[in-house]
């Protein structure tokens, strides 16, 4: 942690969640902020989560040397060691336990805050009081929301102000299972509350970043500004170039694609948090091979979860398939497969990470929302009419003649052209715009530390002018 030269301009420190959909949008603005504005970054993670970035992120570091990894020390703790400080492939049952050494690291981030004394602080959701920590050592916070407006507008609204009056926008709604599993999900993790309660936002100094673009969010937009009193600044979608070595470590998958006709193949993936049960699974594999359409499918396992893809999968499947489908343990390049003309679907739990940049790319969305942010995600795309929700019933179980119907009906029929031209509209939309609310961002984060820097240099010479009179 080397300290740098006023030259080099601003110094930022990164604070992301210890998840990869909210490192890799962290990374993506750190990236801008470096190339459009000069600034020396700190990104600050647990050691799993920087290995993550020097893997995915290793010639961007090469490149830019004003980007510094910073290790944050989570407490010791015999049940979450070190391969567990992060969200990814984490057993459902420790994520509160990693929530609450989160909250713990408070001294180990303060010593961070001293050492690197900062311009800025850009912090992430769960974690309002690295802004109260910036505040006591006059270091401005800027909140950065990862997720869209409509999803953060919903639950500001529904739960940070205990408001009575209804969400405005009927879009924007969660079924009663749903409603149950969020507030089970607030209700087990009550000991750090107090971030759910949109915190991070009340305190953002001036203004709160947001990973959306007012083309697609709009109404959102000015309804969570009104919300929470604070500007709203889009950073556009950030989608993470892909590389060369993704194509060159999966061949397999890229000559796959190579193989079948235009926009033919769906991508299949559920994120890196969520494992589907065997019955989930079975669903969706009768539904890829009900609906006669060309697939990649990616299927995840928790640390320590011995199943290979055969036993993951209903018996035979594979040999009926092969034709046209692959499945894929782990992880496969997303954006390679997403950018590929004959990429036609994304089947998808609709994190925002991925949303984002399946309409980047001009992808419809077959919608299979889990929980957190995804249902209200999945109700927007059908709302603005890119994507389609498969169908469940009242207790939120997949079935199989849905998952094939919405299949065909985005990829295939012609009833699904509207949502595959409207698609194609967003995306050319979300480039367009995208790029323009970058530029605008950068210049509202460099005149908010210019402002507050030209503030603390005003107060230093007004302490060190009375210290000479007093002599």
């Amino acid at each position: 942690m080397e300290e740098t030269s006023e030259s080099s301009g601003f110094k930022v420190l990164m604070f992301p969640w210890l998840a990869h959909g909210h490192i890799s949008p962290f990374m993506e603005l750190s990236k801008l902020l470096f190339t459009k504005k000069n600034c020396h970054i700190y990104f600050c993670s647990t050691k799993i989560n920087l290995n993550f970035v020097k893997e995915n992120f290793g010639e961007t570091l090469s490149n830019h040397h004003s980007i510094e990894l910073v290790e944050l020390h989570l407490p010791d703790s015999p049940a979450l060691p070190p391969q567990y400080q992060t969200t990814k492939n984490l057993p459902p049952h420790l994520m509160s336990k990693l929530m609450i050494a989160f909250q713990m690291a408070k001294s180990s981030f303060s010593i961070i805050l001293n050492h690197l004394s900062p311009d800025l602080l850009i912090f992430d959701s769960f974690q309002s009081w690295a802004s109260l920590l910036a505040a006591e050592k006059n270091i401005p916070a800027v909140h950065f929301a990862t997720s869209g407006a409509a999803t953060a507008s919903f639950f500001y609204h529904m739960y940070a102000h205990n408001c009575s009056d209804e969400y405005p926008f009927s879009s924007i709604f969660l079924m009663d299972y749903e409603a149950r599993k969020f507030q089970a999900l607030v209700d087990s993790n009550k000991a750090v509350a107090e971030d759910y309660a949109f915190r991070s936002f009340d305190l953002s100094s001036e203004i709160v970043l947001i990973k959306t673009c007012r083309e697609l969010e709009k109404k959102y937009l000015d309804h969570l500004s009104y919300l929470c009193g604070k500007e709203l600044v889009c950073v556009g979608p950030l989608v993470q170039e892909s590389n060369s070595q993704e194509e060159d470590n999966h061949t397999d998958i890229i000559n796959f694609l190579n193989s079948k006709n235009q926009a033919s193949v769906i991508y299949v993936s559920f994120g890196s948090e969520y494992f589907l049960s065997e019955e989930e699974r079975e669903e969706i594999a009768h539904g890829l091979e009900l609906s006669n359409v060309n697939f990649i499918w990616v299927i995840r396992f928790p640390v320590g979860q011995k199943l290979t893809i055969e036993e993951a999968v209903p018996k035979g499947f594979l040999e009926r398939v092969k034709s046209r489908g692959i499945v894929v343990d782990g992880w496969a390049p997303q954006g390679k497969i997403l950018e590929h003309e004959n990429t036609g679907g994304f089947l998808s739990h609709c994190g925002w990470s991925s949303v984002m940049e399946s309409l980047h790319f001009g992808v419809p969305v077959i919608a299979m929302p889990i929980h957190l942010d995804q249902p209200t995600n999945a109700r927007l795309l059908d709302e603005i009419g890119v994507g389609m929700e498969v169908l469940r019933d009242e207790n939120g179980k997949m079935n199989r003649g849905n998952v094939a119907n919405a299949i065909k009906m985005v990829v295939l029929e012609k009833d699904g052209e509207e949502i595959r031209g409207k698609t194609r509209e967003m995306s050319q939309k979300l480039r367009l715009k995208g790029a323009e609310e970058e530029v605008e961002a950068m210049e509202k984060i460099w005149n908010l530390c210019s402002k507050y820097k030209e503030a603390r240099n005003g107060k230093e010479t007004e302490i060190e002018q009375q210290e000479q009179a007093s002599r």
